[in-house]
């Protein structure tokens, strides 16, 4: 998906999510390249990472009660609130999804998207017909050649499959949010010091963009800042990265080789990209437009 994770003209893997992947390979490994990226749909994916297939399940999965608790895995960290709306043709001329009555609509199968879909139109008595997809390239297939009237999914998800259309301009998101998407890293439920590992690397991510350390800066602030929250997050003095069999500069090597949390979002998804979206709810807890970005201290 592009934006989030996507390979490259030259076959490697790019975007907000692989970064953060890289990002955790940095910090337990000391080398943010040393991962192997496997894409999976949704139908698998929860059978992949609880088979030892996979290790980290990133993006696209929703932290639910039904998922945390009735599947065996656990979501280590927040990385994007998100929120499911509707891709519409502008010539619509559409202004809310409680105008769909009736409509096609494009959702992937097997996902919180089409429980979400179901719910919203059964609450106020709507009807449409479900077209049900495999993945976002289908959807964005079938959409773009009259399949169905409009295509439901996470407004991120939205933004990125209308950025590779054929006229991104002739669409538009509708300001309809029918649902919380909070997405980030899933783990396995058996193994509570890798949920560790990779909850702690987000988290210093977090903290990084909050403490105004950058890829570029932290070299010199582990040297020079007095501040001891810096001080920490980059192993300087009490050995945090101990407490997860970590080296003291876990955070440290995730900031340098990766970047921070604004700069993960900044260059994949956001002013810097083509997606250019907001920081709207994804803006650390203390900007001047406050979002729900917020990690607990290192301490």
């Amino acid at each position: 998906m592009a934006g989030f994770a996507f390979p490259d003209d030259h076959g490697g893997w790019r975007g907000f999510d692989v970064d953060i992947c890289r990002a955790v390979a940095a910090a337990a490994l000391g080398d943010a390249k040393a991962v192997r990226f496997t894409p999976v749909s949704a139908e698998e994916r929860f059978n992949l990472l609880r088979n030892g297939k996979v290790d980290v399940l990133a993006r696209n999965t929703s932290w639910t009660m039904g998922r945390d608790a009735g599947e065996g895995v656990d979501f280590a960290a927040i990385t994007y609130f998100d929120g499911q709306g509707f891709l519409a043709p502008k010539a619509l001329a559409l202004t809310s999804a409680d105008e769909l009555n009736g409509a096609k609509i494009c959702v992937q199968q097997g996902t919180a998207s089409e429980v979400n879909l179901a719910d919203y139109f059964r609450a106020r008595g709507l009807q449409y017909q479900p077209v049900l997809v495999k993945d976002e390239a289908d959807a964005r297939a079938r959409y773009q050649n009259d399949g169905c009237d409009v295509f439901t999914a996470d407004v991120s998800a939205l933004a990125s499959s209308r950025s590779v259309m054929n006229n991104p301009n002739a669409h538009v998101i509708l300001p309809t949010i029918i649902s919380k998407e909070p997405l980030g890293p899933v783990v396995r439920q058996d193994d509570p010091v890798w949920t560790d590992i990779v909850r702690w690397t987000v988290n210093s991510l977090i903290l990084a963009e909050e403490l105004g350390v950058t890829s570029k800066s932290a070299p010199q602030l582990a040297e020079t800042s007095t501040d001891p929250r810096i001080r920490r997050l980059l192993g300087k003095g009490e050995d945090f990265g101990g407490m997860l069999g970590l080296k003291p500069d876990f955070g440290y090597q995730a900031i340098v080789q990766v970047g921070a949390y604004g700069e993960i979002f900044e260059r994949n998804v956001g002013a810097q990209s083509a997606l250019k979206l907001e920081r709207g709810h994804n803006a650390q807890w203390n900007a001047a437009q406050p979002g729900l970005i917020y990690a607990p201290p290192i301490r």
